[in-house]
């Protein structure tokens, strides 16, 4: 019949119905904001480019990168033999880039130890300990400094390491005395040594060296290829040095 109302009971179950479904509804809600609340606090907070970037890289090929080199004693390129000792002899290149001796990684001589200077430098070492007896250096422009450098390496004891590199000049006032007594130590260069030529030499004192280890190199001033004004260029060698010889 039209206009009939539903009866007490009807009614009263669609009330109840609504009122449950709008609380499923508002309990969808919040667990729906509280899922995506925790969502966000555990994704990394980072670009959208860089994710974008991450699922196109799915599937392509990694990208090999070859490892860091080591660092080898006395920055060789190559690692020496463990039954050897490394060094490396720099000498100076003009004012400011001043000489270096470095023997198993330690810079005996050098401007941050502040015990190198203008003339010729030289580094005495215990051949059989490894550690370093003296360095001095001795100014070969000003001064009478050749007899003492002459004693210095006549002093040496037996059984040690001599390494020698020059900073500016190492031959205005180089006499031959001390040119004999560098010489007798196998240098094949030491009297050619000229103005602001640069030199570095390493021997023993008491047993010889491989005949085939590079012991000695100079380079002499010129001025169509000087890389320093009047200086030429620094030069230096490297190496290893086998223990137990003699």
């Amino acid at each position: 019949m039209a206009g009939a109302r539903l009866p007490r009971t009807s009614r009263g179950w669609s009330h109840r119905h609504g009122i449950f479904k709008a609380l499923v509804f508002i309990f969808s809600s919040l667990c729906a904001w509280y899922s995506g609340y925790l969502l966000a606090e555990l994704i990394p907070d980072v670009p959208l480019s860089n994710t974008l970037y991450s699922i196109k890289s799915i599937g392509e090929r990694p990208v090999l990168k070859a490892p860091t080199p080591k660092r080898q004693k006395c920055d060789h390129w190559a690692p020496c033999p463990p039954d050897t000792y490394a060094y490396r002899l720099l000498s100076g290149g003009g004012r400011d880039k001043y000489a270096k001796i470095c023997f198993e990684d330690e810079l005996l001589l050098g401007e941050k130890t502040g015990n190198v200077g203008r003339g010729i430098n030289i580094a005495v070492v215990n051949y059989e300990t490894g550690k370093v007896i003296s360095t001095k250096y001795f100014d070969m422009y000003e001064g009478d400094n050749s007899g003492p450098m002459a004693k210095f390496i006549q002093s040496a004891p037996s059984k040690s390491l001599l390494f020698m590199v020059t900073h500016d000049d190492g031959s205005s006032r180089l006499k031959a005395e001390a040119k004999d007594a560098i010489e007798a130590l196998g240098s094949k260069e030491i009297k050619n040594m000229k103005f602001r030529s640069s030199w570095v030499f390493v021997t023993a004192k008491g047993f010889e060296l491989p005949p085939e280890m590079e012991r000695e190199k100079i380079n002499h001033s010129d001025q169509s290829k000087n890389r320093y004004s009047g200086w030429p260029a620094e030069i230096q060698i490297e190496g290893c040095i086998p223990k137990g010889l003699g």
